[in-house]
């Protein structure tokens, strides 16, 4: 009987925590999802060569993590990717025969035209951080699609954050 009085409390406490604790999903935070950065962009395979995963990538790896997402009306590359896009460039400065388009998206709000352009300044956004790493201008090439090629369809802060990126695709 002694030991239930501490019993209770530590049960009750262990459920309190277990309740407080939120999943990433709730938090509300309007970034691309993890399971994204998981699954591989739309990007012919049999033309990408990118080198082995680097030491202290924090679980990145230049197959599969080829895309970088943009806040609402932003081309300014997150902290959250800043590490991928160091890591494709320093990839391409080590494989000069190697070449990367860079492919600029944007959510359905806006204009047509304004998306294009949105997308094109993020894409030149990440050539400019790529570039800091030491690819070349020769190696790098853009194009914007603006609203015209989601990744997810749907109207709703999920799927735009989704559709808020620059795809990175490896050729020869």
């Amino acid at each position: 009987m002694r030991h239930l009085r501490y019993l209770i409390p530590m049960v009750f406490l262990a459920i309190s925590v277990g309740c407080a604790t939120k999943s990433a999903t709730d938090t509300g935070d309007s970034a691309a999802p993890e399971e994204s950065r998981a699954t591989p962009s739309r990007v012919d395979d049999d033309r990408a060569q990118p080198g082995a995963p680097m030491p202290s990538d924090g679980g990145l790896n230049l197959v599969d993590d080829r895309t970088v997402y943009f806040a609402f009306d932003s081309a300014e590359i997150r902290a959250a990717d800043r590490e991928l896009v160091r890591m494709h460039g320093r990839n391409l400065a080590d494989n000069s025969d190697l070449s990367l388009r860079l492919e600029g998206h944007a959510d359905e709000r806006g204009t047509r035209e304004y998306n294009i352009g949105l997308g094109e300044r993020r894409a030149q956004a990440v050539k400019a951080a790529l570039m800091v790493q030491g690819a070349s201008a020769d190696q790098l090439t853009t194009v914007s699609y603006g609203e015209e090629r989601p990744a997810v369809l749907g109207s709703n802060e999920s799927a735009w954050a989704q559709n808020r990126r620059v795809e990175m695709a490896y050729g020869r």
